[in-house]
């Protein structure tokens, strides 16, 4: 069969396979994710159908699908709120940094691989996954939460911090001099620290050389400075992911406006390409074997997250449900896991295998407790207080403000 027939009928297959996932995820009320992750087991390598002529093009898609995902979160968000809230949740940050970055260094240490592997699982288990989340947040209508800006800030944080830890880590694997890896730095931190000073000061110029009435002539010119800012940000060793976030608060509300109804099919299709992707490159049979260490760090780490969710909710005035559901959704790990993992095989190969079946139930589990860390934890507050009176219960402030309510 001619390898463009044989694509086009692959592409047909896995995209009408999501589209029946998706539906019956929907008539359930679960999230799709997990059955997008299954479906990529299924067509992966070592699965019951594999791949062979879309693999390339699945693979250009899932770096699409993460790229959209952000930059729909960043239409979300003005430049001026998002730096205030840098400022005032940084503590956050190292928090987070703490909590869960100690387990995986711990965990390296515990079995052997050295401090370099030590250094990489710590930012598979510390960084969580900004594409799965965001598909969370849309699919579960939280993005006008009040919570939901700490959730974002969590997540650029460690975004930006990709920019110092990706250099550190790839000078470490590789033996590079001190003075090599610094600039390396110096040149990540140059190009995150030079987008966001346009995106603040230059953001309506941007927007108004954005801006068309002609929705065709919008998609393709917003559509295209994105994926020419994330793919120049990923030369200059800055995540895509950042780049793209970036390009979405500097365009103004009109803009973010159009742009997100014309982008937003876009968005659903290539982010469900994306977590076939991930399936994709997993051996189903390299699991078993790795599957009880990577379960006793997943369970350890995704209590690590919640609480710094419930942390950095409390610290930003958000009453308890929305401290839980800030928790619950951050646990998801994804795309930046693997990379690491990819990163630090070369130097010990058993990270591989484990940080796949870490991620994957992580990524599974994600979207359960993004949906029910907090009913679980008011139910279990009520029963330890039956005799609480109705008045003292606080006012959750972290659900959506309606305008006229």
């Amino acid at each position: 069969m001619h390898n463009t027939t044989a694509m086009l009928i692959e592409l047909g297959a896995i995209i009408l396979a999501l589209g029946l996932l998706g539906r019956l995820a929907g008539r359930v009320g679960f999230s799709p994710i997990p059955l997008y992750l299954l479906a990529g087991l299924a067509f992966g390598h070592g699965g019951i159908l594999p791949l062979q002529a879309s693999e390339e093009f699945v693979a250009t898609g899932a770096e699409i699908g993460v790229i959209l995902l952000l930059l729909m979160l960043g239409l979300e968000y003005s430049a001026s709120s998002l730096v205030t809230t840098l400022k005032t949740q940084y503590p956050s940050g190292a928090v987070d940094f703490v909590l869960n970055a100690t387990p995986g260094a711990v965990a390296a240490l515990l079995l052997g691989w050295g401090p370099v592997a030590a250094v990489a699982l710590a930012g598979v288990t510390w960084i969580s996954s900004s594409g799965v989340i965001a598909k969370v947040l849309g699919d579960l209508g939280r993005t006008g939460n009040r919570e939901t800006p700490v959730v974002l800030c969590v997540l650029v944080m460690e975004d930006l911090a990709m920019a110092v830890y990706l250099p550190i880590l790839t000078a470490l694997l590789a033996g590079v001099s001190l003075a090599g890896g610094s600039v390396t730095l110096l040149i990540s931190l140059g190009t995150v620290g030079a987008v966001l000073y346009v995106a603040l000061r230059h953001g309506r110029i941007v927007s108004r050389a954005v801006s068309s009435d002609n929705a065709e002539m919008l998609l393709l010119v917003v559509l295209g400075l994105t994926l020419l800012v994330a793919g120049v940000a990923q030369h200059l060793q800055v995540s895509a992911a950042v780049g793209a976030f970036l390009v979405g608060i500097a365009l103004s509300e009109e803009v973010a406006e159009g742009a997100h109804g014309l982008l937003s099919p876009l968005r659903d299709l290539f982010a469900a390409v994306f977590f076939v992707f991930f399936g994709l490159h997993t051996d189903p049979a390299d699991i078993p074997p790795v599957l009880l260490p990577a379960l006793a760090l997943a369970v350890v780490t995704m209590l690590t997250k919640i609480a710094t969710g419930w942390w950095a909710a409390r610290r930003a005035g958000i009453a308890a449900k929305g401290r839980w559901r800030t928790g619950g959704t951050l646990v998801a790990r994804g795309e930046f896991s693997i990379v690491i993992a990819g990163l630090a095989v070369g130097t010990e190969p058993r990270i591989g295998p484990l940080a796949t079946a870490y991620v994957l139930i992580l990524v599974v589990l994600g979207p359960l407790t993004a949906r029910w860390t907090e009913p679980l934890a008011t139910r279990l507050t009520r029963r330890r207080s039956p005799d609480e009176p109705r008045s003292a219960v606080p006012v959750d402030r972290s659900e959506p403000v309606h305008a006229g309510g």
